[in-house]
């Protein structure tokens, strides 16, 4: 089932509803890091005192919240939560560093990881990754199309899925 939200706040209550009776959780929405803590509700025109300050506020985190719920107990149905994550490098480290680390912090079952930039990842018809287990395991996913990009994370979650079960 897919469910289409336009604000973080949107997707949190959608995953509180759905997820207690879901085996498996795809998580691939690009969800932000911060809001506005007020949104105008006309234009905001141009003042005296130059540009406006706009106040951010942090938006939780859902994924982990998800992992978090499972862990207490309270999806016993989850088998599987699946994340993703759009990474760059930077001095402090590559894609894949910053990837580890982000599982590791989020605590899902499985990370798929996209490295972004000038042509990859968003609006473009193909793609490339690497699918990271929370066992240590890491894969490469090859260059394809979107649709054999989500052919193979499906193959690989039901990979984990039937490694969970024996």
């Amino acid at each position: 089932m897919g469910v289409h939200v336009s604000s973080a706040q949107q997707l949190a209550d959608a995953v509180s509803k759905h997820a207690p009776t879901a085996d498996v959780l795809v998580m691939a929405a690009a969800v932000a890091d911060f809001r506005p803590a007020q949104v105008a509700t006309a234009k905001i025109k141009k003042g005296v005192e130059g540009p406006p300050t706009i106040e951010l506020l942090r938006n939780d985190d859902v994924l982990a919240g998800v992992v978090r719920a499972r862990a207490h107990g309270q999806l016993p149905n989850m088998r599987a939560i699946v994340g993703f994550a759009a990474e760059t490098g930077d001095a402090n480290g590559d894609v894949l560093f910053h990837a580890r680390a982000k599982l590791r912090r989020k605590g899902c079952d499985l990370l798929v990881v996209n490295a972004v930039g000038e042509g990859r990842a968003f609006e473009v018809d193909s793609n490339d990754g690497w699918l990271l287990a929370s066992d240590g395991t890491e894969s490469a996913l090859q260059h394809g199309s979107k649709t054999l990009m989500a052919s193979r994370i499906v193959d690989a979650i039901v990979t984990f899925l039937a490694g969970c079960s024996s």
